[in-house]
């Protein structure tokens, strides 16, 4: 994620800050994809602390308005979820629109969301992530960072955040985008495999029998199904690319990451990788200095990063594509 600052001091802000040490306001204005210190608030600003400018015309934000569906905030701490996985996914749609994903300039369809709680009141109620013909149900329940670790240990995963749930749920969306562009259907069953396979049968074979990811496939759950090879590669990219972006962004530098270094504008997936390779070394042993866990965790192994070659190359150009 790129750096902000205040427009009226000069001074560093973060993407979700509302208000500048300055005492100005700011407003996140994504078609721009800076900060303003003066926009029509989104109508979520005080509930939801959104600090995103309005569509023009319109009470909520870009990001806001693709929700249609929100748990009942009256319950417990239904709010708080909420708010945290809004802003996760704010923090996704703005990395995805460096690549021109859901902006003015592009005409395609935009994602429906359905953020339910697995907490109605009284009760519990089992909510699985996924999408469905431009729905995505995503479980703001996981927004507890306790419940959330708890699960991943559960599942025996390496890596789970809010950010990557909306990643994954976001690239079943892209593929169907993609799926109208000539030729990608033909050259996506070459490297993944033929997504027509039945997908029911595919995950109920995974849970009973799972399978190690072995050098063909970046997680686990990749190994499922083509569909979650994808959505797995596409959320893996959308990870790389982002943390090499915030490195640069924050200043920082090192050998092998040239000098003004733009991950989003680099048309080689090959040459992204080997960067993003060295910045995640780089930071992993900062992370063990400190007794924390890796920041990338995984093996980008040849034929991984043939993968997530392939999904960068149409996600960054889908529009020249067709998609």
């Amino acid at each position: 994620m790129q750096s902000f600052t205040c427009p009226a001091s000069g001074d560093r802000v973060y993407f979700d800050n509302l208000f500048c040490a300055c005492g100005l306001p700011l407003y996140y204005e994504p078609e721009a994809r800076a900060m303003w210190n003066e926009a029509e608030p989104c109508v979520n600003r005080d509930t939801i602390q959104c600090n995103w400018a309005a569509v023009p015309g319109e009470t909520l934000c870009r990001s806001c308005a693709m929700s249609d569906v929100v748990p009942d905030l009256s319950v417990d701490e239904n709010l708080h979820l909420l708010a945290r996985a809004e802003r996760a996914k704010r923090w996704v749609m703005a990395n995805l629109s460096n690549w021109d994903w859901f902006t003015d300039t592009d005409p395609g369809a935009r994602p429906h969301f359905q953020m339910l709680s697995e907490n109605i009141g009284g009760r519990a109620e089992q909510i699985t992530m996924g999408h469905l013909d431009g729905n995505i149900i995503i479980n703001v329940t996981e927004a507890d960072g306790l419940i959330r670790v708890q699960r991943q240990h559960q599942l025996g995963e390496q890596y789970r955040s809010m950010v990557g749930h909306f990643r994954h749920e976001i690239a079943h969306f892209l593929f169907d985008r993609l799926a109208i562009a000539p030729g990608f259907l033909d050259d996506f069953r070459a490297i993944f495999g033929d997504e027509q396979a039945d997908y029911g049968m595919a995950l109920q074979e995974h849970y009973a029998n799972p399978k190690l990811p072995g050098e063909d496939f970046i997680t686990a759950y990749a190994t499922s199904h083509p569909h979650e090879d994808w959505a797995e590669t596409c959320a893996h990219l959308l990870h790389i690319v982002d943390f090499t972006d915030s490195f640069v962004s924050a200043g920082l530098s090192m050998q092998g990451v040239p000098p003004g270094y733009a991950p989003y504008q680099d048309d080689d997936a090959e040459h992204l990788l080997t960067i993003a390779a060295e910045v995640a070394i780089a930071i992993n042993d900062i992370n063990r200095a400190l007794d924390n866990s890796d920041l990338y965790p995984f093996v980008l192994t040849p034929r991984t990063r043939e993968k997530i070659g392939f999904a960068h190359g149409w996600l960054k150009n889908h529009l020249q594509r067709g998609a």
